[in-house]
């Protein structure tokens, strides 16, 4: 099995209730903060690709901000939900591994939100998806993606969490390995049903810690300069011990 196939049979279920749990999350923050970062290196307009797009949050908010969006994701249930949110937008939706994605052809940039990309545990894996990104890229285009930090994971250690919605609930038990950078959660969910009772369902979700030194040697191995690193969508200076660290690296000449 593909490592980033584990994704998408892992969000199976949580799909369902995933927008209810992430709504103190600031998609319109990490949009503006894309977009100006995408301005900032001449790029207004054109074709941009969202790798793991999951419910498709944020390729809409790009795509209302005049960007011509395509969004690949592995999860069927999640692009059902993307795709519900599209109206009358011009967005394309793909589902496919983002480790070994095709398109129609090059991007003017690509974007990876929400930790996608901590999703692929294999090293060799996440170097093709780089090599990919390059291939498909224009010249000079830019590639934005978001990554948890080994001080993130490691602050999350081995404890179970838990919140709740009106219509769902899950209980998150966390194990992270410090050794080997893995981190597995079994998630048990409860969906309500309509009638008073839940639905109870679990998933595995397994991710890798890679540290900021690790990225910034890989995507310059796979032809990109890294323009800068910032912590969480905000203008600090993304650094190993912040939770989420934001890349921004373009490709190279030649």
């Amino acid at each position: 099995m593909k490592k980033e196939d584990k994704k998408g049979k892992a969000y199976s279920k949580l799909a369902e209730s995933y927008d209810g749990f992430m709504k103190d999350v600031s998609y319109e923050g990490w949009s503006g903060f894309i977009t100006g970062r995408l301005k900032k290196y001449g790029i207004e307009d054109g074709l941009v690709c969202d790798l793991g797009c999951g419910s498709g949050t944020v390729t809409t908010l790009l795509s209302d901000a005049g960007y011509n969006m395509t969004g690949v994701d592995s999860s069927p249930e999640m692009l059902g939900r993307a795709a519900s949110k599209k109206e009358d937008r011009d967005i394309l939706y793909l589902q496919q591994d983002i480790t070994s994605f095709e398109l129609y052809g090059t991007m003017r940039a690509f974007v990876s939100t929400g930790d996608a990309l901590n999703y692929i545990t294999d090293r060799r894996a996440l170097k093709h998806v780089f090599e990919l990104v390059h291939n498909y890229l224009d010249p000079e285009g830019i590639f934005i993606f978001d990554m948890h930090t080994p001080a993130y994971y490691d602050r999350l250690g081995n404890r179970v969490y838990g919140d709740a919605t009106e219509d769902a609930g899950y209980i998150w038990r966390n194990s992270y390995n410090r050794a080997t950078g893995i981190n597995e959660y079994d998630l048990t969910l409860f969906t309500a049903t309509g009638n008073g009772n839940y639905i109870r369902s679990e998933e595995t979700h397994e991710q890798r810690a890679y540290s900021v030194g690790y990225i910034k040697r890989i995507t310059s191995k796979c032809g990109f300069e890294v323009l800068e690193t910032r912590a969480d969508y905000t203008e600090k200076k993304g650094r190993g011990w912040s939770d989420s660290v934001v890349y921004i690296i373009r490709k190279n000449h030649g």
